[in-house]
């Protein structure tokens, strides 16, 4: 009767530009007898409109069109469902699995709708991503300055980080393998290899942690990663290798250790912690000054900040502020973290800064979930509709994919990437960041191949390792995995390691340092290839739309397809997920006279083996009108 993805009955499809015209049809049987139809649409906030849908001929002997346009005047989300009376009484048309009209139900369809000068920059569609944790991928053995007191310093590369509590029973994450910025420019040869064009940094200012998430001073380099003339130096090597670099900014709470609020006393300057007359006090929130006050998820190290103070918005966003400040020194664009913690008003300053600083620059955020959708503390985030996000992380994705590779209903895989693609901004898809593992999550090839942690403490995940029949079934399945990643919608990001066979449960252990010299040399043959496949195919993969054809057992196959004036250009993936041959319908996915580009020719019998994958190009003469 309807269906929300399908250009039959809603057209546009997907997301769309404030004040773009979208022409809607229903097809209701006949028997119905409907003698009056209706579009029933609210944008968020604003009153509910009712439009009449015309009865616009029959669709076949048994069916009938009623059809209806509908302007939508301001951005926002805007929810929609349709009512129709018929000789049974009036009846609602709900949202269905897979975009699909039902009677009954309450679940309405989405529309979201952007702002028309709503831009994106260019420069990292069709690219791939490389996440680096700075400390664990490569030391240069370059001289340091001088390096802050607390740090505890690993002489084996090859050690496990430290995981055990110490004596006061805490974690302090004060453990260091010294990896540094030169290292990493020394190694661009290697990421221009995997066909990498933008480099994510976790953060690299001083803090005392070696994962850095507790900023000691924005306008500083860590020493044990160098100083800003290294940083300008990598900049400006990976610029010429083709590679832009992107930040992390950790911007919702800085450290306890730090010049800011300097509750270890380790800095010559008062902060927030040492006196109420200190310029940052007002950025923090105190309970009762100086031991009670608001921190991040209750790390007392973490004390939370006021985004929207002032003084704290001027120094992070102001003319001579922080975002300011890195963009000019070389960085190409912003990772924010915990986006849904910023508030609207500190993003909007945040990316008018960065604009104003460098008009292609990257403003990516952390999101968990559907970012057209969010909402945060109980407020609807508008990340995607113009002015703020230019896109973010892409965990739907990841889920997906582990999801259907471990045994999940493919039919779940394909609902989670039509209904992103449906609800965000084509300029944010195609930059999303597809990543199947980070510092936040257990390593891709553990969570493939391994027993799950579940709720196992540090103890067991410190003493596991992957079997070898473990390590080769997960071998098979990170290849599958990687491959779909390559081809979906956005731009794949690899997390260092992942091309070398890096296993790894959850923080630290997914943090170890890059095994130089010991990688898994397929595997990173492998990587190559798909970074060769991206940028033969960026025209298809930068910006094609993406249509599931099948899902279903243990079979996965999707399309990503392009008009130009006179062709059809596609590419066809097809996988199995089972460590059995699968039979395929090759006639059903019309995948007659294609270029095998990647994988296992399905010939006349149309099989693919145990763990085994297709990917097929295709080229097609469009029909004069």
């Amino acid at each position: 009767m309807f269906n929300s993805r399908s250009r039959k009955y809603r057209d546009p499809v997907g997301a769309v530009a404030e004040g773009t015209p979208i022409h809607f049809r229903i097809t209701l049987p006949r028997e119905l007898s409907c003698s009056a139809a209706h579009l029933v649409i609210q944008r968020e906030g604003s009153d509910t409109q009712v439009l009449d849908l015309f009865w616009c001929g029959m669709n076949g002997n048994n069916q009938e069109w009623w059809e209806c346009h509908f302007t939508p005047g301001a951005p926002g989300l805007y929810f929609y469902h349709f009512e129709v009376r018929t000789h049974r009484g009036s009846q609602r048309l709900s949202k269905g699995f897979a975009g699909d009209g039902i009677f009954g139900g309450n679940n309405q369809w989405q529309l979201t709708v952007y702002d028309k000068a709503f831009q994106t920059p260019d420069w990292l569609e069709g690219g791939i991503m490389y996440q680096i944790f700075p400390d664990r991928f490569y030391k240069s053995g370059a001289a340091k300055g001088e390096i802050p007191t607390g740090r505890t310093f690993h002489e084996n590369w090859q050690d496990q980080p430290d995981w055990a509590p110490n004596a006061q029973g805490k974690i302090t994450n004060t453990d260091f393998f010294g990896g540094d910025l030169q290292g990493i420019r020394e190694k661009l040869p290697y990421l221009k290899e995997l066909g990498v064009t933008c480099l994510y940094m976790n953060p690299i200012f001083e803090s005392h942690s070696n994962h850095r998430y507790d900023t000691a001073d924005y306008s500083k380099i860590d020493p044990l990663l160098g100083d800003e003339e290294d940083f300008r130096a990598l900049c400006q090597a990976a610029k010429e290798l083709g590679i832009r670099v992107v930040i992390d900014g950790v911007f919702s709470h800085t450290g306890s250790d730090s010049v800011y609020f300097n509750r270890e006393g380790r800095y010559p300057t008062p902060g927030a912690y040492n006196s109420q007359q200190s310029p940052y006090y007002p950025w923090y929130s105190f309970r009762q000054w100086p031991d009670s006050y608001d921190c991040w998820w209750n790390f007392d190290t973490l004390p939370n900040v006021q985004e929207t103070n002032p003084s704290y918005d001027a120094y992070i966003n102001g003319n001579e502020g922080i975002v300011r400040k890195w963009l000019a020194a070389g960085a190409s664009g912003w990772r924010l973290d915990v986006a849904d913690e910023l508030p609207d008003p500190f993003l909007d300053n945040l990316t008018a800064a960065a604009k104003a600083q460098r008009p292609d620059a990257l403003v990516l955020g952390e999101v968990w979930e559907d970012a057209s959708n969010k909402t945060a503390y109980g407020v609807r985030r508008r990340y995607l509709l113009g002015q703020q996000l230019d896109t973010v992380m892409n965990y739907p994705f990841r889920d997906a994919i582990l999801g259907f590779l471990l045994g999940g209903d493919p039919r779940n895989f394909a609902e989670t990437v039509e209904s992103i693609c449906e609800n965000y901004p084509p300029q944010c898809l195609r930059l999303l960041m597809n990543h199947i593992g980070t510092h936040d999550t257990e390593r891709a090839l553990t969570i493939l191949g391994g027993e799950p942690a579940g709720n196992r403490g540090r103890e067991w995940q410190a003493a596991q390792h992957l079997s070898p029949e473990q390590r080769e079934i997960g071998l098979k399945r990170l290849r599958l995995a990687s491959l779909i990643q390559y081809l979906l919608p956005g731009v794949p990001c690899i997390y260092y390691g992942d091309e070398a066979g890096m296993e790894g449960y959850r923080d630290p252990f997914n943090r170890a340092c890059y095994p130089w010299g010991h990688e898994g040399l397929n595997l990173l043959t492998w990587y190559k290839g798909l970074g060769q496949l991206r940028a033969q195919e960026k025209g298809i993969l930068g910006q094609g739309s993406y249509r599931t054809l099948f899902a279903s057992g243990n079979l996965l196959a999707f399309e990503r397809f392009v008009f130009t004036e006179t062709t059809r250009e596609s590419l066809t993936v097809v996988v199995n997920r089972s460590s059995r041959p699968q039979s395929v319908l090759k006639a059903a996915l019309d995948m007659e006279d294609g270029q095998l580009l990647l994988g296992e020719s399905l010939g006349a019998v149309n099989v693919l083996s145990p763990f085994g994958f297709s990917v097929t190009k295709f080229q097609k003469t469009l029909k004069k009108a």
